[in-house]
């Protein structure tokens, strides 16, 4: 005799799988600008992402002609010392990339990633506009004064001027980094994840956009700022920024867009108040005891997308896996998601945690970045500029070098490079996201050792010879560093992208852009630190004049490259310890982006479907 009650409770938890997987598997469906399910053969692949380009460039090379060269306008036209002016600019940039979790949140859980530019991609717009605005009306600025020596005769920007200054730089720090992770992750989005090839390769290509407007900021831009003043190079910046979010409005009609479905920290959250609540439970031996498992209770619903991934169980971090403890009550209750987790669920929060010391490893590399963005700067203003009778080469312009190399290096690198090592490693993408980030953080040791080394050699003969060297012989340095940030800031945002959850896309990105933030944070604390200690010592800092012939900025590039080097053997471990978690193979039935109207297959059941529902 058949057993109704125990029929109804099997089919009561199969359908209540399927509908996890229909709820979580909604986020894998793309739509055009209308809302309706993208067609593959009008949206997405490279026209689409193209437009996005155009924006990652235009951006770029507005806000890194306000950035880069920001240090000159702080500490010639606000007059604040050098090292406040210093503190000034890595704290805008800190900022900037800090709020880029903000726009990845969002983005994620509300906006989606097109309103989400277009939204603060104005608002940076309107910081720039202000920006302009001050440097062109004196009455907005101190009163004109040379800053030379101490600096002790001009008058700092105060009160209103103040507020203004920091209005405008604030703005466009909120615009630009609610915008940025956006850019990277939609671009990406246009890509399925299972073509690894083209998706390297846009990445690749998106790196080559931001060195295009990195050379132009650096070079036109900054030559603009120098010869014709700070408030027309902002307003020049202005009108790059409009230029893109142009380009961005004009690819509408050619994305696919991901849906929101809410807040993206709710299933997170879920998973640690599960595992919290049932801290006190055994885990079982058997892996696939655990709820949402590749085989549940014989259930077998396996119906994988080309686009979304099963993740297989891990053994780290054990605690998390209670959360995918299934009580039996005899009663057939179907328990809350926030006592009953899956396992894909668990796994994607062990990916986040596991992510961390990656992230982290970082954060000395984007110190080095900050030096040569402000002290390097200051340093090849102290040099001799005079490239030939007629033409001298504004300090901020030694940014350009590395970039002007990389527009011919990306390319080689996708061309050459990647072809040759899949011959070695199989690999579609030449090495793994992992050994290209270990290979960058490794070369970037040697452009502080350079950066110190040309430094004493600067001092040296400005003190005993009065000679000033040419400004190229910092060159090195910056040369250097472009090498090292192909490999790493490419690498790293590829690894996050290619490990971020679906729906989660933005948010990861941003944690790229984050290390950035921690970066410059951590380099104006170094400089409070150091000039502290060292002032204690010896009664002056080593950064604690405003004139670097008296200052010790050889010593402060030594002591990064040490921490360089130790943050590079730090990342081998942290590299080595972490594992890949590979989706789980596709099996029974298929469902993909690019088709639509499939069926469904369940326990010999169809459900038929308009869109692709995929299990997670």
């Amino acid at each position: 005799m058949i057993d109704v009650r125990r029929g109804r409770t099997s089919l009561l938890q199969t359908l209540t799988i399927l509908g996890e997987s229909m709820r979580m598997c909604i986020t894998d469906v793309y739509v055009d600008c209308r809302g309706r399910p993208s067609n593959p053969h009008k949206h997405g692949g490279m026209t689409a992402a193209a437009f996005v380009l155009g924006l990652q460039a235009f951006e770029m090379m507005a806000i890194a002609a306000v950035g880069n060269n920001l240090i000159t306008y702080v500490f010639n036209e606000m007059h604040f010392p050098l090292s406040k002016s210093a503190n000034i600019v890595t704290n805008f940039v800190g900022t900037v990339f800090l709020l880029s979790l903000i726009g990845g949140f969002l983005s994620d859980s509300y906006l989606g990633n097109f309103w989400t530019m277009l939204i603060f991609g104005f608002v940076e717009l309107m910081g720039f506009i202000l920006l302009s605005i001050q440097a062109h009306v004196p009455k907005l600025r101190p009163p004109t004064c040379k800053m030379g020596g101490g600096g002790g005769n001009c008058d700092e920007a105060r009160g209103y001027k103040a507020w203004i200054f920091y209005m405008a730089l604030y703005l466009v720090a909120v615009g630009s980094g609610c915008l940025k992770p956006n850019i990277i992750s939609h671009g990406a989005d246009q890509f399925s994840k299972q073509n690894s090839r083209r998706l390297s390769s846009f990445f690749n290509c998106a790196y080559f956009a931001f060195c295009t407007g990195q050379l132009v900021a650096l070079t036109l831009l900054v030559w603009v700022q120098t010869q014709s003043g700070m408030d027309v190079g902002f307003g020049v910046s202005a009108a790059a920024m409009a230029v893109g979010l142009v380009f961005l409005i004009s690819g509408s009609s050619f994305y696919r867009n991901k849906p929101t479905h809410g807040s993206i920290f709710t299933p997170i959250a879920q998973v640690f108040v599960a595992a919290i609540a049932k801290r006190k439970l055994l885990c079982p031996s058997n892996s696939e005891m655990f709820h949402g498992s590749q085989n549940i209770e014989h259930s077998h619903v396996s119906t994988v997308s080309a686009n979304h991934r099963n993740l297989l169980h891990t053994k780290k971090f054990r605690f998390l896996d209670k959360a995918c403890i299934k009580i039996d009550d005899g009663r057939g209750m179907v328990e809350s998601p926030w006592r009953l987790c899956t396992v894909s669920q668990v796994e994607q929060v062990k990916i986040i945690i596991s992510v961390v010391p990656i992230f982290a490893c970082t954060i000395i590399f984007n110190t080095i970045l900050a030096q040569l963005q402000t002290f390097s700067v200051q340093q090849g203003s102290a040099m001799n500029t005079r490239l030939a009778k007629n033409f001298q080469i504004p300090p901020a312009s030694l940014q350009s070098i590395p970039y002007l190399i990389l527009i011919f290096l990306v390319p080689l690198y996708e061309l050459a490079f990647v072809p040759l090592a899949r011959k070695f490693t199989g690999s579609h993408t030449g090495i793994s996201p992992l050994q290209r980030v270990g290979i960058g953080l490794f070369i970037a040791t040697f452009s502080m050792v350079s950066a110190a080394v040309m430094e004493n050699k600067r001092k040296h003969f400005a003190s005993n010879f009065n000679k000033t060297l040419s400004i190229l012989c910092i060159a090195p340095q910056f040369i250097i560093f472009g090498f090292s940030e192909m490999f790493t800031a490419v690498g790293l945002v590829e690894f996050f992208y290619k490990q971020s959850l679906q729906g989660m896309q933005s948010f990861l990105t941003a944690m790229t852009y984050c290390s950035y933030s921690f970066g410059f944070y951590l380099s104006s604390l170094l400089v409070s630190l150091v000039n502290k200690l060292t002032s204690s010592f010896s009664g002056r800092g080593w950064l604690g004049d405003n004139d670097l012939n008296k200052d010790k900025l050889d010593l402060f590039y030594w002591l990064l490259a040490a921490l360089s080097l130790i943050n590079f053997f730090n990342y081998l471990f942290w590299s080595r310890w972490y594992s890949y978690n590979n989706s789980i193979p596709l099996s029974t039935t298929y469902a993909t982006e690019d088709s639509y109207g499939k069926d469904i297959e369940l326990e010999g059941h169809s459900l038929s479907s308009s869109k692709p529902i995929e299990a997670c």
